[in-house]
């Protein structure tokens, strides 16, 4: 069943989509940094393209799973959203926010920015990820407070699902732990065991749970599978995710001034972390398998498939393969973080918010799935972009794992600049990936716009 007020979430959507392909476009100006050092400089420093590739990615997932909530709680909750004029205010408030911070980073020196915008008052500007001035962190508490509020009420007024609970839980607890953002202590130590509080729990803990309950949303629409099974793989998929995310923030903890211990519980919860996303995939592709429906939207069921998949090959495997104190003592900080990153924010985030989009925006445009000549052009998409993500992680592996051997474990290590000459064919070959990557998104944003003979369904009345 379709509700009217579902439609403030295309707004959210294409906001994400576009400000997505930003994302890429400051990506491949770093990837090109990393071997012509001053291009584009001094116009787009690399520091300053790092800040705003960053700063795009989380934007851009939040308005994803800002849109994922607006159009699943309705549906889940049997009822209209609680205000979409509030919805659609939001929206604009947070789209123009992170415009002009955008624009900040770009035309206005960081140290200038920070004077601008009284930093001084309530200092929090400088760390990595939470860059943006004070009075934008401040909009997005509002913005994030208005948000709950909205879903909030929508959910106490309707019925209450697993699905919508557990995806209320995540978005809670990312707008709690977001308020450690403005805790900026003058300890270094501290500083960086607060910071990940916001950054890990954030990527490891709540977001996990919105992940599993999107994926969840899906799934249940697409196999026709019973809702109590799908529920309670989720309950033991979430339980998981908080045991080992919460307590493996230890990984973090290693090398920063924090008690020796943290080595030891890093290590034994961080090696237990792939467990939920293996989990993931066993419940992606069993509810596919046992699914009693073949539902149009193949495109969707693709995306969904890959998000299980490359989230437990990409914050699972990658991840493993780093995050026990003995091994991240060589690798820390090298390009096997960047390796694990990539992939892990693609086939985590990335992917759960572009399989919610697939679905959804169909039916948003009145049609029960796009015509399938616009799937096939979305899978091609897909397909591009999950692969050219493969190749730009193992470029980077195979860099860090030479930067490890020449600057850290080798007998006579080398300087940092002369290792990064050596393994700079690494960051070409990554520069070329991500290009195709960028092409994939294009045919990705092109699949929209395909034309054909689509079954269209009507939307429903609204509930009052």
């Amino acid at each position: 069943m379709e509700y009217r007020s579902q439609s403030v979430a295309k707004l959210y959507f294409i906001a994400a989509i576009g400000l997505f392909v930003g994302q890429i476009l400051f990506g491949l100006i770093m990837g090109l940094q990393y071997v012509w050092g001053d291009f584009l400089f001094p116009a787009i420093p690399f520091n300053v393209a790092r800040m705003v590739h960053t700063n795009l990615l989380i934007v851009w997932l939040l308005f994803g799973f800002m849109g994922a909530a607006y159009y699943l709680v309705p549906e889940e909750a049997e009822r209209e959203l609680h205000s979409p004029g509030l919805a659609v205010a939001l929206f604009w408030i947070f789209l123009i926010a992170g415009a002009l911070t955008i624009l900040g980073y770009l035309f206005v020196p960081y140290s200038g920015l920070a004077k601008l915008t009284m930093n001084e008052l309530l200092p929090t500007m400088g760390r990595e990820f939470l860059e943006q001035p004070t009075i934008t962190k401040l909009g997005i508490v509002v913005v994030a407070l208005g948000f709950l509020y909205n879903i909030g009420m929508t959910i106490l007024g309707g019925r209450k699902t697993v699905v919508n609970l557990v995806l209320l839980t995540g978005l809670t607890g990312l707008a709690l732990l977001f308020l450690f953002a403005f805790y900026n202590p003058d300890n270094l130590v501290k500083d960086k065991f607060y910071w990940w509080w916001v950054v890990h729990l954030w990527v490891e803990g709540v977001w996990e749970l919105i992940l599993g309950s999107i994926l969840a949303f899906v799934l249940i629409k697409t196999t026709g599978v019973d809702r109590e099974v799908i529920e309670k793989w989720l309950y033991v998929i979430i339980a998981m995710t908080l045991i080992t995310g919460i307590v493996g923030t230890g990984h973090h903890y290693y090398w920063i001034g924090t008690p020796e211990y943290w080595q030891w519980w890093g290590s034994v919860f961080s090696a237990m972390e792939p467990i939920p996303f293996f989990m993931m995939t066993l419940f992606a592709f069993n509810m596919v398998n046992r699914r009693r429906r073949e539902h149009p939207n193949q495109a969707a069921v693709l995306w969904a498939l890959g998000t299980s998949v490359m989230a437990f090959l990409g914050a699972g495997v990658w991840g493993f393969l780093h995050t026990l104190a003995p091994v991240n003592y060589y690798t820390h900080g090298t390009q096997i973080t960047a390796a694990h990153g990539h992939m892990a924010f693609y086939g985590a985030y990335v992917m759960i918010v572009l399989t919610i989009i697939s679905y959804a925006m169909p039916r948003l445009r009145g049609q029960e799935a796009a015509d399938p000549k616009a799937q096939v052009v979305e899978m091609w998409g897909f397909w591009l972009m999950t692969v050219s993500i493969v190749f730009i992680t193992l470029f980077l592996t195979g860099a860090g794992i030479l930067q490890v051997w020449l600057q850290r474990y080798s007998e006579n290590p080398l300087p940092f600049m002369v290792v990064q000459e050596k393994i700079s064919l690494f960051y070409w070959l990554r520069e070329i990936a991500g290009l195709v990557f960028l092409v994939g998104l294009v045919v990705y944003v092109w699949s929209f716009f395909v034309k054909g003979g689509e079954r269209r369904v009507p939307a429903a009345e609204p509930v009052a």
